[in-house]
């Protein structure tokens, strides 16, 4: 089964990604083929600092190899090394009705959080089409914030193949609930765009300033606190078994601790749980040719799935 996931270069990867995105990729390179790529092109459709865009493509080109992608079982590249994306993207939205886009809940989020709408941004769902349909992708994963996005996709693909053909193939979602929304610091989705992240790679002391400024209530020390509502818990189960997550709960309600303590203890479980990939990311940052060197066999690879699908799809449309 061939799986597809991508992620943009907007900044510091975060625990949002981690769980919500790049866990899920990490499995299914073991059990699928998967197609994992750097999505520079939809970075430039808001929220990313354009000046850096270079620079922080490198450095998640870094964090993937570093959190665990393999590019000996996954096809790895960046997103603007294969231009016939742009090309699909194109086509694509010959048949993409406004009404469709207009509808996106993700845009609409975004403009009325102050981010300036522009094109891009509100033809994002089209990219994301070509993304997934140039390679024929059977399997997205994704976070309930991008359900809509690909029954975008699926309406998309549908559309076309109904004039033309069965050319693309028709991509479902793999949607994990558990984890499928992480919180940010304030409660609301751990998102770049909102400034609420946890990043993965933060240095040591300022990981714990920002664990501290996580909203929690007014619950006095001393008092039971209420696990099933707190910003700290829910980050804190995404890195335990369900045994330790039942002791926490307990530790919580005993009311012998503050949300201090949480916060102290979070810090500790980010901490430690990522020490093995920040030692890979310090090699890798001293080697970046062999960085390059991965990200351009990976493009290769793509391209050529992608030149051969493309002469599909200019052939159907009548494009020479």
């Amino acid at each position: 089964m061939r799986v597809l996931s991508g992620i943009q270069p907007s900044g510091k990867l975060h625990i949002g990604n981690y769980f919500g995105a790049i866990a899920q990729m990490l499995r299914q390179q073991e059990e699928h083929q998967l197609f994992a790529f750097i999505a520079n092109y939809h970075a430039l459709s808001g929220g990313a600092k354009l000046e850096e865009l270079k620079q922080n493509t490198f450095e998640v080109a870094v964090d993937f190899l570093s959190l665990g992608i393999d590019p000996e079982k996954t096809i790895f590249w960046t997103q603007s090394h294969v231009k016939e994306v742009l090309e699909l993207y194109w086509i694509l939205s010959r048949y993409t009705p406004v009404g469709l886009l207009e509808r996106g809940h993700s845009y609409k989020d975004k403009v009325a959080k102050g981010i300036t709408p522009n094109h891009a941004l509100f033809s994002y769902p089209v990219l994301m089409a070509a993304d997934i349909l140039l390679y024929d992708a059977q399997k997205v994963p994704v976070g309930k914030d991008q359900i809509q996005h690909l029954e975008m996709t699926r309406d998309i693909a549908t559309k076309f193949n109904n004039e033309h053909g069965d050319i693309f193939t028709i991509p479902e979602a793999i949607v994990e609930s558990s984890v499928a929304v992480v919180p940010g610091i304030d409660g609301a989705k751990m998102s770049k765009s909102y400034d609420n992240t946890i990043e993965i790679f933060m240095q040591e002391k300022p990981l714990q300033k920002r664990c501290n400024k996580i909203v929690t209530d007014s619950t006095p020390l001393g008092e039971p606190l209420r696990p099933e509502s707190c910003n700290v818990y829910a980050l804190a189960t995404l890195f335990l078994d369900d045994i330790s997550c039942q002791d926490l709960a307990k530790r919580y309600q005993s009311g012998e601790y503050g949300y201090g303590h949480f916060k102290k203890e979070l810090k500790e479980l980010i901490w430690d749980y990522f020490a093995p990939a920040r030692e890979k990311r310090a090699y890798y940052l001293q080697h970046p040719e062999e960085v390059f060197a991965i990200l351009e066999v990976g493009a290769e690879k793509a391209k050529a799935i992608a030149k051969e699908k493309m002469a599909i799809v200019r052939d159907a449309v009548g494009i020479i």
